[in-house]
């Protein structure tokens, strides 16, 4: 009698007898899992029929566990109508008619799911196997916080509805909780949208997304976690190219526990390793340079992407595109044509919005350390050499270091008055909510050119923008068309990214009609009115340049150092001196020394 081979303990071994192939009187029994053929008539073949897929099914069901795939109903229906078609195959009964064996298959559960298509499970279970392309795992590093469910996953999934990830992607999610991946996918479904300007197979894309969304339990050992953690990527990855993105979403007391841990026991052997570190990077100079020693003393620089979201927002990429692509205003960017710069960064929320956090950290630590100073090196660095993440870099940080020490008396700090009158407020300390500095760049290029700098909560308004104001036009044969505000007749280029994104030019022209009569009017470019598109979040646009390997919008070690060089003195002055806030109004325009502090150094804000 010869053998004929069914499911072995991998599917890779797993057979069914070939298409067009009918059994019309050979019986089949099942003995330690080898099939003999005969023509004996003792066993009914509908019990061998059964017996082949229920061996079948369990084979599927378990390598389907050890995968962790999860396979939906929709593909499993389409598997089982694929094999209905591709393999007739027929099991007589005692009538003389023949059973169909996916009819068996069907009939054993019907809640339960079942493949009968050998092949078409073949190539969903193992399609991230193909050693030809490059398989992607990321690790979202602190899945179940508030920034991962609201911001990462949400960025991650938009990235794969637009088909800038690899189909073969495996998202991971890591905690403490102990979740199912049902439970995370659960968790993280009603956060995730499609694009408003198309919405082409959204619940198809979604449901391919969730199935390949996992959790990993990570309990209080971040070792075994992460040891946890690779071996699960490596049950996706194959034997081919792996790369892997962590992102650690996780307490500043918390990361180097994690980053160590992933380290030494989840990095991938058979491609890259990138590692996404949230901001703030330290408490101050000291705590930073920490920090990064141990970051580098188990990962290379290039591994390190230190994110502020804020650094993903267009204004920040238009800022060396207008400059470095305009021939019309690359040689007005120097202290000879420009007289001030500002950088405004407003919000009209309150403390209670970022909560402990913000006590802990303050405004110059999140917001001044990196958005604000990055927008300022980006915005006053020479033309790098090439567009390369290194050389923007390189170009970055001399800009830093040379920006001038900064004193108390070019310092404003305010604080959000307490107007809730509830016990339980977060603002307990002097920790500010407003800061407003002037800053000069000792080099050739901005030598004597303030850049006034100002960030608070609970303002007017939301307003994100850089205000760039020209110098006055020598011998203005018009200035007495302006009367008697010289102000009036300032050229000025503003960047905006709230309250809408807008590139605006005031440039001055004259009054139709009869007489001379002179006005300040706005060349507008409207991004609503011009391109009809759905801008992506900052999220999506900073994730998409750590898969691409783009760097130049994170900052490097020396970066931070320096960025620290500027603040931490005055850090330590406040503390030392326990400097008390100015208080102001929710609402306003926060305190008066800002105004003070811009007619000190011959400025005019913006919003004055």
């Amino acid at each position: 009698m010869a053998p004929l081979p069914i499911a072995m303990a991998t599917l890779h071994h797993f057979s069914f007898p070939s298409p067009g192939l009918e059994f019309s009187s050979v019986y089949h029994t099942v003995t330690s899992g080898t099939i003999y053929s005969g023509y004996g008539s003792s066993i009914m073949p509908g019990i061998c029929g059964l017996k082949i897929c229920t061996v079948a099914k369990i084979r599927i069901r378990k390598v389907l566990r050890q995968c962790g795939l999860h396979v939906p109903r929709k593909v499993e229906k389409a598997a089982e109508k694929n094999y209905e078609a591709k393999f007739d195959v027929h099991f007589p009964n005692e009538s003389g008619s023949t059973f169909q064996g996916p009819q068996i298959v069907k009939s054993l559960n019907d809640k339960t799911a079942t493949i009968s298509d050998t092949k078409s499970l073949k190539e969903n279970l193992h399609q991230m196997r193909d050693s030809s392309v490059p398989s992607l795992c990321i690790a979202v590093i602190g899945a179940t916080g508030e920034l991962a469910r609201n911001k990462v996953f949400p960025a991650l999934f938009a990235l794969y509805y637009s088909g800038h990830l690899p189909q073969n992607v495996g998202i991971f999610g890591y905690s403490r909780k102990k979740l199912s991946d049902m439970d995370l996918r659960d968790m993280i479904a009603g956060s995730l949208t499609c694009r408003v300007d198309h919405h082409e197979n959204c619940e198809d894309k979604l449901e391919k997304f969730l199935a390949q969304t996992y959790h990993i339990d990570g309990g209080y050992c971040n070792k075994e976690g992460m040891s946890e953690l690779s071996a699960r990527m490596e049950q996706l990855e194959g034997e081919g190219e792996a790369n892997r993105i962590f992102y650690l979403s996780v307490p500043q007391e918390a990361l180097l526990d994690v980053a160590l841990s992933l380290a030494e026991g989840a990095q991938t052997k058979h491609g890259w390793n990138r590692v996404i570190i949230e901001k703030p990077f330290g408490f101050d100079a000291v705590s930073s340079q920490r920090i990064t020693h141990s970051l580098q003393s188990k990962f290379e620089e290039s591994q390190i992407y230190r994110i502020d979201h804020l650094l993903g927002k267009d204004l920040i990429e238009n800022l060396t595109v207008m400059r470095f692509s305009n021939l019309v205003f690359e040689p007005l960017w120097s202290r000879t044509y420009i007289r001030n710069v500002q950088v405004v960064f407003s919000q009209d929320c309150g403390i209670e919005a970022r909560g402990r956090y913000f006590d802990g950290y303050g405004t110059i630590r999140d917001i001044v350390h990196t958005h604000i100073l990055q927008t300022i090196a980006l915005f006053a660095m020479e033309q790098p050499v090439s567009l390369d993440g290194e050389d923007i870099r390189d170009e970055k940080v001399k800009v830093l270091r040379s920006i001038r020490k900064l004193d108390l008396e070019d310092v404003v700090l305010g604080q959000l008055k307490d107007e809730s009158n509830k016990a339980e407020n977060y603002m307990k300390s002097l920790t500010p909510t407003f800061f407003a500095a002037a800053l000069y760049i000792e080099n050739a290029r901005w030598d004597g050119v303030p850049f006034l700098i100002k960030t608070g909560m609970g303002l007017m308004k939301n307003r994100v923008e850089i205000r760039i104001q020209f110098r006055h036009v020598p011998g203005n044969i018009y200035r007495e068309r302006f009367g008697q505000n010289i102000d009036l007749d300032t050229n000025e280029l503003i960047l905006r990214d709230q309250p809408e994104e807008a590139i605006l030019l005031k440039v001055n022209n004259k009054v139709p009609g009869l007489g001379l009569m002179l006005d300040a009017s706005e060349l507008n470019l409207l991004y609503r009115d011009r391109y009809n598109v759905e801008v992506p979040d900052s999220y999506e646009h900073l994730l998409l340049d750590v898969i691409d390997g783009d760097n130049h919008l994170f900052m490097r070690s020396d970066e931070v150092a320096a960025a620290w060089e500027i603040l931490s003195p005055i850090i330590h002055e406040v503390d030392r001196h326990k400097l008390t806030p100015e208080l102001y109004e929710a609402g306003g325009r926060g305190p008066v020394g800002a105004y003070y502090l811009g007619a000190k150094h011959g400025v005019r804000w913006a919003d004055d």
